[in-house]
């Protein structure tokens, strides 16, 4: 077929594009290493995928400082958060086989579910669970399922009428992670099987995500290939093994490698069509995925940096615009270990980076190196550019960490008298006690949260927890009554900079039994 010249320079200029817009990976691994070195990350993997086809998956570094493993392209990671999105996909797949519908009543399928304002328990729907705009603060009872507590699904879902609301119902975006506890019982229910066994015999198996699992005990006792994650800490990184939040089930409990998640990226980025190409979700419930439910404010930095005109978030979503493009993606974070997954739809790309460190300016390097060259960006130096941010933050978090001191001391009542049980509607039992002259408090659900009361100043302490690598110190403060026996209790993290929003001991309303 002859064709005009108008055509070919078409041509030309489209084959001109498609050469630009091919990552490089020899400078993409450079970048790695070097965002590794830069922030002491020990251990990385990260997988592109482009133009429906995977074009780097690979690990670098050690999964755990103290055997010195190396990461590869099948090592486990917690993917925490990013959990988030198999639950919406998850209901989504109920939604196209006519079982539920994303207007659902969550009361249809959860009849015990009850918040604290009757109003919106009634009027609370499915698609409510996933979008962050239930009312509840950030993190507000996140301490039922954090860290690592004993609580079943039905204490947690009678817990949470329990939780005042931070706002009204729909008017403001704030991440909470029991809503997708709760949505992962809704697929439960549905499904007629756990929300575990859902994920795995519908999506990570389909998917052939062959090494994944819906939870850390899941994984087999042959398969060593997994990550532990690290704390810096006294000058040096401290391995810490947590469960992969295997307590936060829907909202982040799954374990998976850059191998397994490059099949989920393809899948996105197809329409909901698998590489196998069976349709694992329709288009049309991708499009209520990736629709932004509600937003928040656009922030002055990330204007600077690349344009962000809006953000906001889907089911499972978070979605912005990134130099005019649309960007899809989410982060996943646990003490220790955290995972960043970032789509754009129009040029076909994804990248998913996972680490055992906590510096999640790392990974944004990566991924915002990894974006400038499909997008042929000015060319920054977004290593250093991140890392000056991050390490002048962290030095001012920590700066601040400490509690001042009181302008007015005063002393304290002798140890007895703080003494006894303090009961939290939501969470449980609190024991306060007296061992060896000292001040203890015992979270009972909870096995990492035991420490040490340290006087402040008149009824108010500080909780030094057992295990410093938490970095969670509160505040409490003790009401008294007439005889000078407790009478309540109220608590808070010593630094919100430091402390994870998880820790959320400001939502606790103690009261003596």
């Amino acid at each position: 077929m002859k064709l005009t010249k108008l055509a070919s320079l078409a041509l030309l200029a489209s084959a001109t594009f498609n050469s630009w817009a091919q990552i490089n990976t020899t400078d993409l691994e450079e970048v790695i290493n070097t965002s590794m070195a830069r922030f002491d990350v020990p251990g990385m993997a990260v997988a592109v995928v482009q133009d429906d086809k995977v074009v780097f998956a690979k690990g670098f570094g050690t999964s755990n400082l103290n055997t010195n493993a190396k990461v590869n392209k099948d090592t486990l990671f917690g993917i925490a958060s990013n959990t988030k999105a198999f639950t919406s996909a998850a209901l989504a797949k109920l939604v196209d086989e006519g079982k539920l519908s994303w207007d659902d009543r969550v009361i249809d399928h959860l009849p015990e579910f009850r918040l604290y304002d009757s109003y919106v328990t009634r009027e609370m729907r499915v698609r409510d669970l996933l979008s962050h705009r239930s009312g509840l603060g950030l993190g507000q009872g996140d301490l039922m399922i954090w860290p690592s507590t004993d609580k079943s699904i039905e204490d947690i879902l009678a817990g949470l009428q329990y939780l005042k609301p931070a706002s009204s119902f729909r008017s403001q975006y704030a991440y909470n992670n029991l809503m997708f506890v709760t949505a992962g019982e809704v697929v439960a229910r549905v499904s007629g099987m756990s929300w575990n066994d859902y994920i795995e015999k519908n999506i990570l198996q389909p998917l052939h995500m062959d090494n994944s699992r819906a939870g850390f005990s899941r994984i087999p006792k042959s398969n060593k290939n997994w990550a532990i994650g690290h704390i810096p800490m006294g000058g040096k990184l401290n391995p810490f093994f947590v469960n992969y939040l295997e307590d936060f089930r829907g909202a982040g409990a799954i374990a998976s490698s850059v191998n397994d998640m490059s099949q989920w990226l393809l899948t996105q980025l197809a329409g909901g069509k698998m590489p196998s190409g069976e349709q694992l979700f329709s288009e049309k419930q991708q499009a209520q995925m990736w629709h932004p439910h509600i937003t928040s404010m656009a922030s002055k930095s990330a204007y600077e940096a690349y344009h962000q005109q809006f953000r906001g978030y889907g089911l499972g979503w978070s979605i912005e615009d990134y130099h005019g493009f649309k960007k899809l993606g989410h982060g996943g974070g646990i003490l220790g270990m955290v995972s960043q997954v970032t789509l754009l739809p129009e040029k076909k790309l994804g990248i998913v980076i996972l680490s055992n460190q906590q510096a999640f300016s790392a990974l944004s390097a990566v991924t915002h190196e990894v974006l400038e060259d499909a997008l042929e960006l000015e060319d920054k130096d977004w290593v250093e550019e991140l890392a000056k941010k991050h390490f002048a933050s962290k030095q001012k978090a920590y700066a601040n960490a400490k509690p001042d001191t009181p302008a007015d001391y005063q002393s304290q009542l002798p140890n007895i008298n703080y003494t006894g049980t303090l009961h939290d509607d939501w969470y449980g039992d609190v024991i306060i006690e007296q061992l060896d002259g000292k001040l203890r408090i015992d979270f009972t659900h909870t096995k990492r949260l035991k420490g040490t009361l340290e006087h402040y100043t008149g009824n108010t302490f500080i909780v030094k927890w057992d295990e410093k690598l938490l970095e969670a110190d509160a505040f409490i403060r003790f009401d008294m009554g007439a005889n000078n026996r407790v009478n309540s209790a109220k608590m808070r993290a010593v630094s919100t900079a430091v402390t994870d929003f998880s820790f959320d001991f400001r939502n606790l309303n103690l009261k003596a039994k």
